[in-house]
């Protein structure tokens, strides 16, 4: 997916490279919004107010930020409230093959895997997790050669075990494809993925699920952690997300297409799960130079 107004970023990663670390400190972030193939791994330090968008995640964040970034999501930091003099940021790129499938399959990588998996979506660490790693990642660029290659490992699988761990776009958006383990709630999340812009009701998917409403209700909720409500909406408001940087289809159609009945539960709902009004969604990805 290639928005009008997202620049994709040619990384200067080689395919002889392992992976690329720049730091740089600054008064301001002015990089647009892009997606690149590399995974990136980025460090923030003294940017408390500035905001961060990761697919269709917008959030402010605070002193302390560390963000694992998947294959061609969108992401970009912006200054907004941020009134720092001296914004650090470290920038790690890996290519998205430096780590081979069946590589990934061993048992000791299992978390590792697990967690580039759930970074098409992106993640953000938790505050105890960056003051535990950051050193690490700050001297990363001090090492050379090979050691540089396994300190890079050791640290993603340091990550890839901590706790409390936050996952920031919702699926719909990313366009990935995801398992919970069950045929059941597999059909029924093609079904809402298929029907998202009309009524889908409890009963039709109960029905799907081959169960009466109420135990699917309970089903649904202990294996994906959501209510059906949730989810369906979930998916919707990750197809207007789409809708609203890649149109200009207006915000009452959208809503609309996207299956609510009216627009302000839409901006309810949006303002609610979004942290800002879709209105205001739209405009932070506007204005981006695009270089393709």
């Amino acid at each position: 997916m290639t928005g009008s107004n997202v620049m994709r970023e040619i990384t200067p990663l080689t395919s002889s490279d392992c992976f690329t670390i720049f730091s740089r400190v600054k008064k301001k972030f002015d990089f647009p919004l892009h997606y690149h193939e590399e995974y990136e791994l980025n460090l923030i330090l003294n940017a408390k107010g500035a905001r961060r968008v990761v697919g269709g995640s917008i959030e402010v964040i605070d002193d302390l930020e560390l963000a694992l970034v998947g294959p061609n999501l969108y992401h970009a930091w912006f200054t907004h409230q941020c009134q720092s003099e001296e914004i650090t940021e470290i920038t790690i790129q890996f290519h998205k093959d430096l780590f081979d499938e069946k590589f990934l399959k061993r048992n000791q990588l299992s978390f590792l895997k697990t967690m580039l998996e759930h970074s098409q979506r992106g993640i953000v660490f938790s505050p105890e997790t960056i003051q535990a790693l950051k050193g690490r990642i700050i001297g990363l660029a001090q090492k050379n050669g090979f050691d540089s290659v396994l300190e890079l490992l050791s640290i993603l699988h340091d990550l890839s075990i901590s706790r409390n761990m936050k996952m920031l776009s919702d699926l719909s958006f990313t366009n990935e494809k995801f398992y919970y383990n069950s045929r059941r709630i597999e059909k029924v999340f093609e079904h809402m993925n298929l029907n998202y812009s009309k009524q889908v009701t409890l009963a039709e998917v109960a029905k799907i699920a081959n169960m009466p409403e109420a135990s699917f209700s309970r089903f649904i909720k202990r294996r994906t952690g959501k209510t059906f409500i949730d989810s369906l909406n979930e998916i919707r408001l990750g197809h207007a997300s789409r809708m609203l940087i890649d149109t200009t289809t207006t915000i009452a159609e959208i809503a609309y297409k996207c299956g609510f009945n009216n627009i302000s539960n839409f901006n309810r709902i949006f303002k609610r799960k979004k942290f800002c009004i879709p209105k205001d969604f739209r405009e932070t990805y506007t204005g981006n130079r695009v270089f393709i």
